[in-house]
C-alpha cells in the first residue's frame, strides 16, 4: 500500500489519485480495484491497477477486518491470488496481535513521580495499580 502520510501534512497528492470498485462473490471476501486516475478524473494508463483484498477473522472479542494487497495485473488474476493472499494477511495479523500481547505482558509500570515514599520505611503504604 502507499506510504502512510504525515498527519501534519494532510494535504492530497493529486498524481497518486485511484477510483475505487468493489467486488465480491458474496461468500468469501472483497477485492477493492483501485482503477489510477489523473486529476481530472479521467483513466490514467501509466500506472498499474492494485487490488486490495479483504476479510474477517473471527477472535474472542468479535470479528477483526483484514486488509491485503494482492499481486495481480487484472481481476482474474486477483480472484485466483485471493485466497494465498489472504492466507498471508491472516498470518501477518497474527503475527502482529501476538507481539502486541508480548509487549503488553513485558511492560514495565512505573509509579508515578512521588510514590517513592511509599516504599521506604514509615512510608504511605498507598500501591497504585495500573
Amino acid at each position: 500500500m502507499a506510504d502512510r502520510p504525515d498527519p501534519r501534512d494532510p494535504e492530497m497528492d493529486a498524481t497518486s489519485l485511484y477510483r475505487e470498485e468493489v467486488v465480491t462473490d458474496r461468500r468469501v471476501g472483497t477485492i477493492r480495484v483501485l482503477l489510477p486516475i489523473t486529476a481530472d478524473g479521467g483513466d490514467d494508463a501509466n500506472r498499474p491497477l492494485l487490488f486490495v483484498g479483504e476479510a474477517q477473522m473471527l477472535t474472542s472479542v468479535g470479528p477483526l477486518p483484514i486488509s491485503f494487497e494482492i499481486a495481480a495485473t487484472t481481476l482474474a488474476e486477483a480472484v485466483a491470488g485471493y485466497g494465498a493472499a489472504a492466507k498471508e494477511g491472516f498470518e501477518r495479523a497474527v503475527r502482529e496481535l501476538q507481539d502486541m500481547r508480548r509487549q503488553q505482558a513485558s511492560s514495565i509500570v512505573l509509579p508515578p513521580p512521588g510514590a517513592a515514599g511509599a516504599f521506604s520505611p514509615g512510608g504511605g503504604g498507598k500501591i497504585q495499580l495500573p
